[in-house]
């Protein structure tokens, strides 16, 4: 049977197929199910950026209010860019059921934007515009590039993402970078137990179920939150904020374009600089992920049209996602899993999914409920999603043809990437500011120029001849 046979009748049978209508009440709950797969991480990073950000003109934080519309908009983006990477606008998108979200490979880089009193939350909002928007027109020349793309590079970039991520979650698990009460045991207790949660579920939960495990640590660690909060053991929970929302800015409300609002976005060339690696690093993942979808989902190869749309997908929906004041987007790897897994694989079942973030973006106090999630809670169940990160990119390395010339990149790339990040000084103290921007505090863009400059520089080694050819 061809799971890509256009337009097949009305049937059931076709949310194994790439194209067709599914029945609207068996696409649903197909649909749902992706929604749920993604939706705690497309929203923590949100969190954990939009807390830590400062206002460039004032200094100051954003308002409770204020993060809450941001994470209803970034429902709205992910929406508008699963939407466009399902159903294509010209060159832009790839057919594919691909479902795009907020990234976590931006957080370093973004964190280090976001904070910097010459930049703040409007500096970063302005790298993120244009930087989509750089990596779009990249995607679209896709042919011209991909052969420099190896895999010893790839496997490199991925792990370096997990090793960049582990302090975030573990700064979390505490209750949150900065806080005054970091590392108490209530914070403690509360990340541990989230992150058992997670674990056990994983084992428990059976078929595709157990890919909700990062939502039933969710909401197991928020309720033991909530218990402490009512029971006066720690004050964990803010329920403030909720109502706050509710009084500011409704029960519905539309998500409003970053331009009219009082944080306009900033455009600074070295912030663009410093996220500019970042995108073609993301790139680099969404390569990976695309193929995997048309590997393990569709048998076969994967086309270069489809990775051109894909990739032109993850820059311009990310410029989008900027324009509403959000990180970048880019494809969702659990929901590579979850349709590799199952075979749902319909255009139409995920279009619905879809249209659920951007219904649930149209909410603000569903926002404003994850906004109130404790930090401690996010950071036990990101931690394993970290981990994850590095542990897929690690069995990426075990692809590679492990030789001499495969352990000099990955040793040069990870000594310098990742050693730049650990001086004690600016290592690039006599070069423009934009390269320490860029590279001290970035392990991932470091690993990514070494290894790829390795890769194209280093000769290939001849393989022996065997006995017989002798």
């Amino acid at each position: 049977m061809n799971k890509e046979e256009k337009n097949p009748p009305l049937s059931v049978e076709n949310i194994y197929r790439l194209n067709g209508r599914v029945p609207l009440q068996k696409a649903i709950p197909f649909g749902l199910q992706h929604v749920l797969a993604m939706f705690v991480s497309n929203l923590a990073p949100v969190l954990i950026v939009c807390s830590a950000a400062i206002v460039g003109s004032t200094g100051e934080p954003l308002t409770s209010a204020e993060i809450t519309r941001l994470l209803q908009c970034a429902m709205f983006a992910a929406g508008i860019g699963t939407c466009m990477q399902l159903y294509p606008i010209w060159k832009i998108g790839s057919r594919l059921p691909i479902v795009m979200g907020v990234s976590f490979t931006f957080l370093g880089s973004l964190l280090v934007i976001c904070t910097n009193p010459d930049l703040g939350y409007e500096g970063m909002v302005g790298a993120v515009i244009l930087g989509g928007i750089f990596e779009g027109l990249v995607g679209l020349s896709a042919k011209y590039w991909k052969r420099f793309l190896t895999p010893v590079v790839s496997a490199c970039v991925v792990i370096a993402i997990g090793l960049s991520l582990l302090s975030v979650g573990m700064d979390s698990w505490g209750g949150g970078s900065g806080v005054e009460d970091f590392g108490a045991w209530y914070h403690l207790l509360a990340g541990a137990f989230t992150l058992a949660v997670c674990l056990v579920s994983r084992y428990l939960l059976k078929g595709v179920y157990k890919n909700l495990n990062i939502l039933v640590g969710l909401v197991f660690g928020y309720v033991l939150c909530v218990i402490f909060t009512v029971a006066g053991i720690a004050p964990m929970v803010d329920f403030s904020g909720i109502s706050q929302t509710i009084r500011e800015v409704g029960v519905f409300s539309i998500p409003k374009l970053v331009f009219f609002t009082s944080h306009k976005p900033v455009f600074d060339l070295g912030a663009f600089f410093t996220i500019a690696i970042v995108f073609l690093v993301s790139a680099a993942e969404t390569t990976g992920a695309t193929t995997a979808v048309c590997t393990g989902a569709l048998g076969r190869d994967i086309k270069m049209e489809e990775l051109q749309g894909s990739l032109a997908v993850d820059g311009f929906s990310s410029a989008i996602s900027g324009c509403f004041g959000c990180p970048p987007l880019t494809s969702f790897s659990q929901n590579v899993g979850l349709v590799t897994m199952t075979g749902v694989i319909n255009r139409f079942t995920i279009f619905t999914g879809a249209l659920i973030l951007i219904l649930a973006s149209l909410f603000p106090p569903l926002g404003a409920f994850f906004n109130s999630l404790p930090q401690a809670v996010l950071g036990g169940c990101t931690v394993m999603m970290f981990g994850s990160i590095m542990y897929e990119g690690i069995k990426m390395l075990k692809e590679c043809e492990f030789d001499d010339r495969t352990m000099i990149i990955v040793s040069l790339a990870f000594c310098i990437g990742v050693g730049l990040t650990q001086t004690s000084g600016n290592f690039f103290a006599a070069f423009p500011q934009v390269v320490g921007d860029v590279f001290n505090g970035n392990a991932v863009a470091g690993v990514f120029v070494v290894s790829l400059l390795l890769s194209l520089l280093l000769p290939k080694s001849k393989k022996e001849k065997k006995p017989s050819e002798a």
